[in-house]
């Protein structure tokens, strides 16, 4: 099959399997297996690998990047809750720090491309150290790039590290130009691609009725009930988000220079005495939404897929593939 999908929690596993069904990620097998117990044997001969796999957002990712479904590459986001400042902070100790699993996986089948996703900040960086001094001894290209959501124009913040890997020893496999990989800085990602986009109100593209165009590939066009669906069938941009989705993509002509989705933002107070803007119409509990718990829990974990396919996008150029 062309990909592995390895995830714990049988929510997003069954999410998965619809994706798979309805052609909106590669075929492939789900597994269900902890990472701890997963052996090489489990993951070979799969051309696309993904660990901790949550709803597919590395997929959709690859795939809004242009990334082709049979070129190989393995992801991965680790776990985030022994490094993110909502944990207890126990770091390496923790044990759900499972980085060291995934290099054992790493190390044995050597894929050619690997991409992963962290917490940002200094717990973050800590950790990444720990990855790239892994990873740069078995002969890997290690570069990471701390970006925001909203350098995509997603309306939240999101700050996340994104880091990729090459293998040196093993460039042939790379199906495009790899050969021209020598040496860790020649994999460098520059952040000048993001640059401009961490500005919250960047230049847009030329509208159309409207409508910001250059956005439609953010949104990638899949606001329609029953797409990228859920465990219980229900569409991963369903319903209201899909309402604000578009409302999103409306471009404001006012004088402020305020972006689109915040133009007609309120402000509301939280139980910790801060005050969030949030977008009009849109509830802060999750009362009446169907299979909240397992819906929630998933949003939470997920990757933006519209930021990684950036990432994807540089690494491509960088590699010139």
């Amino acid at each position: 099959m062309a990909a592995l999908y390895n995830e714990i929690d049988p929510y997003p596993a069954q999410w998965l399997r619809n994706l798979i069904k309805a052609g909106l990620i590669p075929d492939g097998e789900v597994n269900t297996h902890s990472i701890v117990d997963l052996r090489p044997s489990d993951v070979a001969g799969f051309q696309q690998v993904h660990l901790f796999a949550g709803i597919a957002g590395w997929s959709q990712a690859l795939r809004l990047a242009g990334w082709p479904d049979d070129r190989p590459v393995w992801t991965g986001s680790c776990p985030c809750q022994p490094f993110s400042v909502a944990g207890k902070g126990a770091g390496v100790d923790d044990a759900r720090h499972l980085w060291p699993h995934f290099h054992r996986l790493i190390a044995a089948c050597r894929p050619p491309v690997v991409m992963g996703e962290q917490v940002a900040g200094k717990a973050g960086y800590g950790w990444f150290d720990g990855v790239r001094v892994d990873l740069e001894a078995d002969r890997y290209a290690c570069r990471a790039a701390d970006i925001p959501a909203l350098a995509v124009n997603a309306p939240h913040i999101r700050q996340r590290l994104y880091w990729v890997a090459t293998d040196l020893e093993n460039a042939d496999r790379w199906h495009g130009k790899c050969g021209s990989v020598t040496s860790p800085s020649s994999c460098d990602m520059a952040d000048t691609r993001c640059e401009q986009r961490s500005k919250r109100c960047e230049s847009r593209s030329p509208t159309e009725n409207g409508t910001d165009r250059s956005e439609e590939n953010i949104y990638n066009q899949r606001c329609s009930d029953g797409d990228m669906e859920d465990a219980n069938g229900i569409g991963w941009a369903h319903g209201e988000y899909a309402q604000n989705g578009r409302k999103a993509k409306t471009v404001n002509q006012s004088s402020s220079g305020d972006c689109s989705f915040w133009s007609d933002a309120i402000w509301l107070a939280g139980a910790d005495g801060k005050a969030r803007r949030v977008k009009s119409g849109v509830r802060l509990l999750a009362n009446g939404v169907p299979a909240r718990v397992g819906r929630l829990r998933a949003y939470g974990n997920a990757i933006v897929p519209p930021l990684a396919a950036e990432v994807v996008k540089a690494l491509m150029e960088t590699l010139d593939v």
